[in-house]
């Protein structure tokens, strides 16, 4: 790294010997400095701002590459006065400019007393990222994150709650720019149970630069939650209450308190969730030769959950001095779910004929809790944003699943045939470490380079214990009970430059990572039989990212992105465990899942800042996804390798004022999917075009009033083996501001026609199904919002986040929400 520096500063010294750089300094009226003042540089012929900073706790700002020409500086801070400085020329060939000092007035008193509510547009889109603001949305009030992700730009949600962006799976989701360490149903259940009311905006990044993992083939979406920067003691809590089937109340609170070099904060919330899952299933079994229908499997499950759900944040900043910042965050997560299930089966022969009937009651009782102790650290050396951060992270995952299934068989007559029940008691934990650090260097002439290093160790220990029931006696089940442990060790480095060139804008970025892991399945204690088995791999791979961006003019942006990414499978896909679903359908994991590759293009166009059009591209090798295997009447679901994907599509962003008072988003993707490979000894080659769209039209009327109309669509389409009929959703709401703005009331009414509805058709070996799946998705919802505290803001752009990118989305837990 030293040499690399070393040669970086030797190449552009000369050329940075030549730049002008601007000083000055900023004040109150008492002649103290003040920081997190907002300063621009202004071009005065156009007004148009050039480049932006902030002052430090000294007061100072300057600005370094700053051609000939013009320019003035504008100076904002909440609770002063705005100041815009007198015109100044800077001569060609000149080194430096010092500018005078600076004195901001505060505000009328009365003005600093209410609180200042900033009006964000709902979405941003950015050069390298779209942005989601969720409380721009009153639709959003009363949801979860997971209702907000729905409808957001490219991103859909499959029936088991799996996230995709712009038609592909594998989406790293990260919080606070960590990770989640859940991920497949685990994540769902998370994101259905935490409150959008405890989050501030959602990035969406379809291929990040190389400062980030490598990890998710389809990109990252980081979800930011609320937090403060405000001086003194400040806050909001929020109170739900929605109903659906059944009621779902809850509510959060966010707290911060800033004097002098220390800063607190807390994020909490609770929610009570619960509700339920219809599903239907058909199946027809045939004859493998003749492909005649041999027999039939009708199924009906309705399922009713409850999950109280608790998650905490506490943490606190310790400023050393005016550069220098220390950080500890702690995070907690509980929730504590109970499902009750029962299941209708009917066995029927080639004539749709009843053989037997089957009863299925099950219920299931999980705990599944995190802890995540995050140290940080961040050092600005100067005002022109060269800065050194790294981030300690320890996360102790903890969940135990005990399960009863209890089975009858009857004749047609409803004569009892047979009876059995299964008891499961399946604990798992998981232990994962993570350091990473990041440096980040602005030279002279818009030249930037960032480098940075990561090391993360994860452990996991997965037990299954069954136990057939009989007569109140519990027997080990020997042909079920087994012990999996797993450990993963993954070290990274990157380097990326950016170079910013009259119109243009160049980024390129390469990132190297070595994965080591092993896992070994123990053979159970309760039989002779040596059933173990191991496996161990370690790899190399390089992720090369690249961008060039082109401002043809003040009207028209074209931008063209490269990328190489990877999925690794779930810790809990790879553990070899059968879990039982219910008596016909069981889960399980694949040890010799291989991680899928995939190479990103992306072309986009944007006019006005308004409108976005974009053309993608992606081909993903040992592509995995969910796969269905038929032994006997039972499916057993789990990941597996199919082989190839080919991605491309095309979508449209319009984000545009028709009236003062009304102003619509409009978001339009469609995708080609095509996949090729072997699956279980057949070959697959399927296809498929998909298109989806979200509209949201906000109305901002007089007295604090306000309200949305907006829905999302998706026509029919192919993930993996599943083929996914068209669904949507719509939803409309109305808010108002109250209390001089510093609470709000909204109400919101969504899936208005209940067409969030799952139907799709699964064809497999010799098996062909259907299936219908419905949830409690119409709901309403009422919401309170409180905001109180100060409202003049500090300095420090706090870092409530840590380190660990990738290792929080690979995690498995049980759910069904």
């Amino acid at each position: 790294m030293k040499i690399i520096t070393t040669l970086l500063f030797l190449a552009f010294s000369e050329y940075i010997s030549a730049q002008t750089v601007i000083r000055g300094s900023v004040q109150d009226e008492n002649n103290n400095p003040l920081e997190a003042v907002s300063i621009s540089l202004v071009k005065t012929s156009d007004t148009l701002g050039y480049k932006n900073t902030m002052s430090d706790r000294n007061g100072k700002f300057s600005f370094s590459s700053v051609p000939a020409g013009n320019w003035s500086v504008r100076l904002s801070a909440v609770g002063h006065e705005t100041v815009i400085g007198t015109a100044f020329t800077i001569i060609p060939g000149s080194k430096l400019m010092e500018l005078p000092a600076f004195t901001l007035k505060k505000q009328n008193s009365e003005l600093q007393s209410v609180a200042v509510v900033v009006k964000k547009p709902l979405i941003e889109q950015k050069a390298d990222r779209i942005l989601v603001n969720v409380d721009a949305s009153p639709a959003n009030a009363g949801t979860s994150v997971m209702d907000v992700l729905e409808k957001s730009p490219g991103v859909s949600v499959d029936k088991d709650g799996n996230i995709s962006l712009k038609g592909k799976q594998g989406v790293t989701i990260m919080i606070d720019n960590r990770p989640t360490y859940m991920n497949g149903t685990q994540l769902a259940v998370y994101l259905k149970s935490l409150p959008s009311s405890s989050i501030d905006q959602l990035e969406i990044m379809s291929n990040p630069s190389a400062k980030y993992d490598a990890a998710g083939n389809s990109g990252i979406i980081n979800i930011k939650t609320k937090k403060s920067k405000a001086r003194g003691f400040n806050g909001s809590t929020t109170l739900t209450y929605t109903q659906g089937e059944y009621a779902k109340p809850g509510g959060s609170l966010n707290l911060n308190y800033r004097e002098n070099k220390f800063n607190f904060f807390f994020n909490g919330g609770y929610t009570y969730w619960q509700g339920f899952q219809e599903l239907d299933i058909n199946r027809n079994y045939l004859d493998s030769g003749s492909k005649q229908i041999n027999s039939i499997f009708t199924q009906n499950t309705h399922l009713k959950f409850l999950s109280p759900e608790l998650n905490l944040k506490i943490g606190m900043d310790y400023f050393l001095d005016s550069k220098t910042t220390l950080g500890i965050v702690l995070t907690g997560y509980q929730n504590n779910e109970t499902d009750n299930s029962q299941s209708n089966i009917t066995l029927k022969d080639a004539n749709n004929v009843a053989d037997s009937l089957v009863q299925s009651v099950g219920k299931i009782h999980g705990i599944w809790s995190n802890g995540t102790v995050n140290v940080n650290f961040r050092r600005q050396f100067d005002s022109s944003g060269r800065e050194l951060t790294a981030d300690l992270d320890y996360i102790y995952y903890k969940s135990s699943s005990d399960q009863l299934f209890q089975n009858y068989m009857y004749s047609p007559d409803m004569e009892l045939l047979s009876s059995n029940s299964l008891s499961g008691d399946l604990p798992s934990t998981i232990n994962i470490y993570s350091f990473k650090t990041d440096y980040s260097h602005p030279f002279q002439h818009d030249f930037k380079f960032e480098a940075g290093l990561k090391t993360s160790f994860v452990a996991t220990d997965n037990k299954a214990n069954y136990y057939d029931v009989t007569a109140g006696d519990y027997n080990p089940d020997t042909t079920k009970t087994n012990y999996f442990v797993y450990h993963e060790n993954i070290n990274a480095v990157y380097v990326n430059l950016t170079k910013k060139y009259k119109k243009w804008n160049f980024q390129a970025g390469l990132r190297i990572e070595n994965t080591n892991y092993d896992g070994h399945q123990y053979g159970n204690v309760y039989t002779v039989v040596n059933n173990d088995s191991t496996f161990k791999k370690s790899y190399v791979n390089a992720f090369p990212t690249a961008y060039i961006t082109y401002d043809l003019n003040d009207k028209n942006t074209f931008n063209v992105n490269f990328g190489r990414r990877i999925d690794r499978p779930d810790y809990g896909d790879l553990n070899p465990f059968l879990f039982f679903l219910d008596e016909y359908t069981y889960q399980a994991g694949n040890p010799y899942l291989q991680p899928q590759i995939s190479t990103n293009i992306e072309l986009s166009h944007t006019y006005k800042s308004k409108l976005t059009t974009t053309l993608n591209y992606s081909n993903t090798q040992n592509f995995f996804a969910e796969t269905f295997q038929q032994e006997g009447h039972a499916t057993i679901v789990r990941r597996g390798n199919i082989g190839r994907r080919e991605n491309a599509g095309i979508a449209v962003s319009l984000n545009m004022p028709l009236t003062k008072w009304w102003n619509t988003t409009i978001y339009v993707n469609a995708n080609y999917n095509h996949f090729t490979g072997e699956l279980y000894g057949e070959n697959l080659d399927v296809e498929a075009v998909t298109g989806m769209g979200n509209m949201t039209n906000q109305f901002k009327f007089t007295k604090g009033w306000s309200a949305e109309l907006s829905g999302w669509y998706r026509t029919s389409g192919i993930e993996g083996q599943i083929y996914v009929q068209p669904m949507g959703q719509s939803t409309v709401a109305i808010a108002k501001q109250i209390m001089k703005e510093k609470a709000s009331l909204k109400l919101g009414l969504r899936d208005i026609f209940y067409t969030q509805q799952v139907r799709g058709t699964i064809d497999f070996q010799q098996t062909q199904a259907t299936f219908h799946n419905t949830r409690d998705s119409r709901q309403l919802s009422l919401t309170f919002n409180y905001r109180f505290g100060q409202a003049i803001k500090g300095a420090r752009n706090n870092r409530h986040s840590g380190g660990a990118d990738d290792e929080s989305n690979r995690l498995k837990k049980g759910g069904n929400n």
